[in-house]
């Protein structure tokens, strides 16, 4: 089959398509012919040589995937209601920039009714990852206020259309007014331009004093000390990247007197299980919303897998509002 390689740890000219083995779908686990591959900052930080790899994971960067399942384990399949010929798409640890990829059946979900591969393969990721950390984590709850940093990048437009969709007013920052703009057209109750405002102060007059009960924190570093600032009593700060530094000071008895909870966690890493629970937690609550229109795929550009080097170079430029895509044929429609 052909992949998308990483040749060496480098820019994004070190992404080369291959040939490698055609994966076998192990107990538990079905194989998809891919169609299309979500690629995500962490595929970024792979190339780059500052992720690596979970043990017994595919080398082959990608962590989302849609397709056609042409294989696999016929009783783990059976018990999940799925079958060879089924549309999923499917979070996994490694191997999706590939024509042919395995996935564990409990984290395959079905393509919802009506969407391309495109649009399928654009949820996986951004989906697991705002479940667990935002509603699992955080406990946001119907009635809260949710802060996103970042709300243009594909964590960010998922963030914003399923906590409004489940009840919470939202707030997010963006880096220029077109990306806050954006955020705003897609639900988000205000947008703060974060190199022109101080994202803290204005955090504090939207909210008349308040503060916001769940902050979902992608940068990290300096950032910590003002979201401290801006948080509800009782709030929450969830970490899920660290693209602002790893290191940060802040007021600690704010913590205190406010009884504020700081997490983060990392998804790929975590177990099967963990992970099917979420993709179960996902087919009940969100699976519906997506079905009626409440949330929507927002795909900013795909490219072909050989011009994989090209969809990394634009991840990096920020310039990118949603989800990048690659495509290994034809999408279904």
């Amino acid at each position: 089959m052909k992949a998308v390689e990483i040749t060496t740890f480098g820019a994004p000219e070190v992404l080369r398509l291959g040939e490698r083995p055609e994966p076998v779908a192990g107990s538990g686990e079905l194989l998809i012919r891919v169609a299309a591959s979500g690629v995500n900052r962490p595929d970024v930080l792979q190339r780059t040589g500052n992720y690596p790899v979970p043990p017994g994971a595919s080398d082959i960067p990608g962590l989302e995937v849609a397709g056609v399942v042409v294989g696999g384990d016929a009783a783990a399949m059976a018990q999940a209601g799925l079958k060879v010929g089924d549309r999923v798409c499917a979070l996994v640890a490694g191997g999706g920039y590939a024509e042919l990829c395995v996935a564990p059946v409990g984290q395959c979900l079905p393509v919802p009714h009506g969407f391309s591969d495109v649009e399928a393969a654009s949820l996986p990721e951004t989906f697991f990852t705002v479940w667990s950390n935002v509603f699992d984590r955080a406990r946001l709850q119907k009635g809260e206020t949710l802060l996103i940093q970042g709300g243009s990048s594909g964590i960010g437009v998922t963030a914003i259309q399923m906590a409004k969709a489940l009840g919470a007013t939202v707030l997010v920052t963006a880096g220029s007014d077109d990306k806050c703009a954006a955020c705003l057209a897609l639900g988000a109750d205000h947008a703060i331009n974060y190199k022109t405002s101080d994202f803290a102060e204005e955090v504090k007059k939207l909210t008349n004093g308040k503060g916001v009960n769940v902050i979902l924190d992608m940068v990290a570093g300096s950032y910590v000390a003002r979201e401290v600032e801006c948080l509800a009593e009782d709030g929450r700060l969830v970490i899920i990247a660290v693209q602002g530094g790893l290191k940060a000071e802040f007021n600690a008895g704010l913590v205190l007197r406010k009884r504020l909870t700081i997490t983060g966690s990392t998804l790929r890493p975590r177990s099967i299980e963990f992970k099917a629970a979420i993709a179960a937690a996902l087919r009940d609550k969100v699976w519906p919303l997506i079905a009626s229109g409440a949330i929507k795929p927002v795909i900013h550009s795909t490219f072909a897998a050989a011009d994989a080097a090209q969809a990394h170079a634009l991840m990096e430029s920020n310039q990118h509002i949603g989800k990048i895509v690659l495509t290994w044929q034809a999408p279904a429609t």
